[in-house]
């Protein structure tokens, strides 16, 4: 091909008929990076980007109904596809670029490849200030979309149309890399979307980009070795990269080789069977009775793919062992260091399988593995307790789990991320397979959930996908609904009811502030919205099953759990997305199973509780550690 050859596109055109010849490669299996482009237009991006897409119908555009959902949707998506797929979003300069925001958060904080184009002021500036325009008095260069920096891993803003030919390498550069991948955003002034320029054609030749499984250092490997030969109780908490780098076999495989059981991230959920005899299960603040117990007493962790959460650490409590040592599995050098530990840098899969080598005829000394198949019974008896209980006349969050995860199929997918969900799901639900459990915990962002299933949905339109989500994120973003009903993608949305915010109102309750600001009930002349409102207070008058349906859901109402169940077996069989609407009881918790969150507690109050509180905080915070 003749290098010297252009083409004559606008910046828009030209940036579309880029992305559409990105592909990636891993393992040998190629496939396009970009699915399409989500977002809705305005005045901002319409004449530009939004033409552009409008001559590439097979670059597709999906409209959505919430800037913020699209970019949940885009991650959710990433999420499932194991981060080698993803989709670009779309906005207008002013309130639909910031609504994005948000989302771009979460995907920076879980690592997740978003591309986030929102459009933006004139760079001409001559008819400034323009509609939505957020003026500075010390700088012309500045807009709303400057808001992105700190939530994205690459920001650039396209002053001139040529400016793409050095900015779209390194958006694609970060956006493929397992350490550095998160939210690229690439601010496009509205003007200079619609700018003719003559583009090399060599820029638009197919690209495909290797995403390389680079291994630890030979010497950190053999130290690491050396330590789990000599260590007597090690543990290995799974992260998230263990699922990323399609490290769940040389997990299991290096599991049986050794006997060395495991505790699982919110992330990292899924890397075990849920049935293996080593799989204790969730680990950390949300953690179980089996994981929670080992984890005190190890004298070595192994951390494979993890950020090392205070939900994973328990607020740095979770590892009581004063000569306890870790060693970090990570392609980020950033989280391989954590904890002063032996780094080994590098993919998950191929660190496991190494290491797996180097230690051929080591195991655990045979009571150490009893225990922990021991533990793994014992907590599975407690899942079968929470399950079995039929508790009236509002059935308990523990015991709706149970018949989702029962009635819901081995090959679906549940989805979550906020309220008090995730700590009982990351609790009870039994996971069969590496994206069985898709919990968005990183940000724990409400309104994720909806938008977020439908991602995941488009990434695996084979799998039925089940999304958890309370009144509360609900109310917050449950638009896209629409969006799963005019794309096609059925989702089963269960929507709990608590009457409010169930989690912070428990979490108030245990800081001594009575569930302050977390009922949906109608105030009441000198008493607070919580539960000193009392059980006679009224309810907000939310009629759940009528916004859902009025968004063209097909919707199951239900009063009991036998309603319930027979609801998740009907809803399998409808023919587009389904919500099943069920009250549940606020006041029922699953027990601590001996971990901590740390959450601050007034130092000064008048109010008893609130010093009760703080006595059992300080009891606490000084089981904190520091590793050396």
């Amino acid at each position: 091909m003749d290098e010297k050859t252009t083409r004559r596109l606008t910046m828009a055109q030209a940036l579309v008929a880029f992305l559409k010849q990105q592909y990636v490669e891993r393992d040998g299996a190629v496939q396009p990076f970009f699915a399409g482009c989500l977002g809705i237009f305005g005045h901002g991006i319409v004449g530009g980007l939004g033409q552009a897409l409008q001559q590439n119908p097979d670059f597709r555009y999906y409209q959505t109904r919430n800037e913020q959902a699209s970019v949940h949707m885009a991650a959710a998506f990433a999420r499932v596809k194991n981060r080698l797929q993803t989709f670009a979003c779309t906005s207008s300069i002013g309130p639909g670029a910031t609504n994005m925001i948000t989302g771009a958060a979460g995907a920076t904080i879980n690592h997740l490849p978003v591309l986030l184009l929102p459009g933006d002021i004139f760079a001409r500036r001559n008819v400034a200030p323009v509609l939505q325009q957020l003026e500075s008095s010390q700088s012309q260069d500045v807009s709303v979309n400057d808001c992105f920096k700190p939530v994205s891993r690459y920001w650039d803003r396209i002053n001139r149309p040529d400016q793409l030919l050095t900015a779209l390498p390194e958006a694609m550069r970060v956006l493929t890399s397992p350490a550095d991948t998160g939210a690229v955003t690439l601010a496009l002034p509205q003007d200079v979307q619609a700018e003719a320029y003559d583009y090399p054609t060599a820029f638009f030749r197919k690209r495909i980009w290797h995403i390389h499984r680079p291994r630890p250092d030979q010497t950190a490997l053999a130290q690491a070795a050396t330590w789990i030969r000599a260590s007597k109780r090690p543990i290995i908490v799974a992260g998230g990269g263990t699922i990323y780098s399609d490290a769940t076999a040389a997990l299991r495989d290096l599991v049986e080789q050794t006997g060395i059981p495991v505790g699982e991230s919110m992330a990292g959920k899924g890397s075990l069977r849920f049935d293996h005899p080593l799989n204790l299960g969730a680990i950390g603040a949300t953690g179980t009775l089996a994981a929670n117990r080992l984890a005190r007493e190890a004298d070595l962790v192994i951390g494979v793919g993890t950020r090392y959460t205070d939900f994973t650490t328990a607020s740095k409590t979770a590892f009581q062992n004063p000569d306890v040592r870790f060693i970090n599995i990570n392609i980020a050098e950033f989280d391989a260091s954590k904890h002063y530990a032996l780094p080994l840098v590098g993919d998950a899969r191929e660190a496991l399988t190494e290491l797996a080598g180097l230690l051929k005829g080591y195991q655990v000394d045979q009571a150490y593995l009893e225990q922990a198949a021991q533990l793994h019974k014992e907590w599975e008896t407690e899942v079968d307790r929470i399950y079995a209980i039929r508790h009236t006349p509002l059935p308990s969050q523990g015991e709706l789990i149970g018949a989702l995860n029962e009635l819901s199929g081995p090959d679906a997918i549940m989805v979550n991320a906020a309220g008090s969900m995730p700590g009982d799901l990351h609790k009870l639900w039994r996971a069969t397979h590496p994206k069985n459990f898709h919990m968005e915990y990183g940000y724990s962002c409400m309104g994720y959930e909806i938008a977020g299933g439908l991602g995941a949905k488009m990434a695996a339109p084979e799998r039925d996908v089940y999304v958890v989500v309370g009144d509360g994120s609900y109310l917050m973003l449950s638009s896209d609904l629409v969006t799963s009903i005019q794309q096609g993608y059925k989702l089963i949305v269960v929507l709990w009811d608590n009457s409010g915010f169930k989690s912070i109102g428990s979490l108030s309750r245990s800081l001594g502030q009575g569930g302050f600001g977390t009922r949906f009930v109608y105030p009441q002349e000198g008493q607070l919205v919580g539960d000193a409102a009392g059980e006679n207070a009224k309810p907000l008058d939310i009629d759940f099953a009528m916004n859902a349906r009025s968004l063209g859901a097909v919707v199951l109402e239900c009063q009991t759990y036998d309603e319930y169940v027979a609801a998740l077996k009907a809803a399998r069989k409808t023919d587009r997305t389904t919500v099943i609407t069920i009250r549940n009881d606020r006041y029922i918790n699953l027990p601590g199973y001996e971990s901590w969150w740390d959450v601050q507690v007034a130092e000064v109050s008048d109010m008893p509780t609130v010093q009760a509180a703080r006595k059992e905080w300080e009891e606490m915070r000084a089981k904190e550690r520091f590793f050396f």
